[in-house]
């Protein structure tokens, strides 16, 4: 295999589509995001991406029939904006790799017609948290204000430690490119798989671009995440040390 194998699977002609990129990350939200999209809408898997970037390793189907890891693109026809998806299990392992991705999944958005760039992620609060909002970076004032409109939120200085992997080049190589580029990203804790925060990015999404879906497979594993968070809270207040009155008595 070449370092890097493009499969043609198919092709479609999209009308002025928007690239979005849900590749795994902190909270998986992109991937949640992305997924969730490729679920409610009627999708075309378009291209296959290999790379020796990519984990060596195969992912094993409910059926037991194994392949190579690999990132897809997908397109989608709606009655508001075609959407072209990037999804996958795996980011690049290396930095050069993360750049070597980035260029062809670029390269990738501009042959279906792609003038403008989502990436979508998570960044981490470092603690659970109850209100869901969307922060945002662009390429241009213009699409900041855009997207302020909608609801996204800029704060100075956040995230902090910039925006690194695939989600960041999208924004930064794309930008160069001449795209209009952003990445949205859902609050999370970053400790665990987080639905409420992709649901959070997917409602910018629809706003955006004029679509509609149903959230409804989204809450169900909202509401599986809550019992984990509860069992874990459970555990650690049975872990915490008990005072007693006893203890009490020897407090100066």
């Amino acid at each position: 295999m070449d370092a890097l194998d493009i499969e043609v699977v198919a092709d479609v002609e999209l009308d002025d589509p928007v690239f979005l990129e849900g590749l795994p990350g902190v909270g998986h939200v992109g991937k949640l995001a992305a997924e969730h999209l490729l679920e409610e809408l009627e999708s075309t898997l378009v291209r296959r991406v290999y790379s020796n970037d990519l984990p060596p390793q195969v992912d094993v189907g409910d059926d037991g029939v194994a392949e190579l890891t690999h990132a897809e693109f997908h397109a989608v026809e709606t009655d508001g904006r075609d959407l072209l998806i990037l999804t996958g299990d795996h980011q690049a392992q290396s930095n050069e790799g993360h750049y070597r991705m980035a260029d062809a999944f670029l390269d990738i958005a501009a042959e279906f017609g792609c003038e403008s760039a989502y990436a979508l992620g998570g960044v981490p609060t470092g603690e659970l948290i109850e209100e869901y909002d969307v922060l945002g970076a662009a390429s241009s004032e213009a699409r900041v204000e855009a997207l302020e409109d909608v609801g996204v939120e800029f704060r100075e200085d956040e995230p902090a430690g910039g925006i690194v992997g695939v989600s960041g080049l999208v924004l930064g190589l794309g930008g160069r490119r001449g795209m209009d580029a952003a990445c949205l990203m859902g609050e999370t804790s970053g400790y665990l798989v987080d639905p409420k925060s992709a649901r959070a990015v997917l409602e910018v999404l629809v706003e955006l671009f004029e679509i509609e879906i149903e959230y409804e497979s989204l809450e169900e594993r909202a509401d599986e995440m809550e019992d984990v968070i509860e069992k874990i809270q459970q555990m650690e207040q049975q872990q915490s040390p008990q005072v007693t009155d006893d203890d009490l008595r020897y407090i100066g």
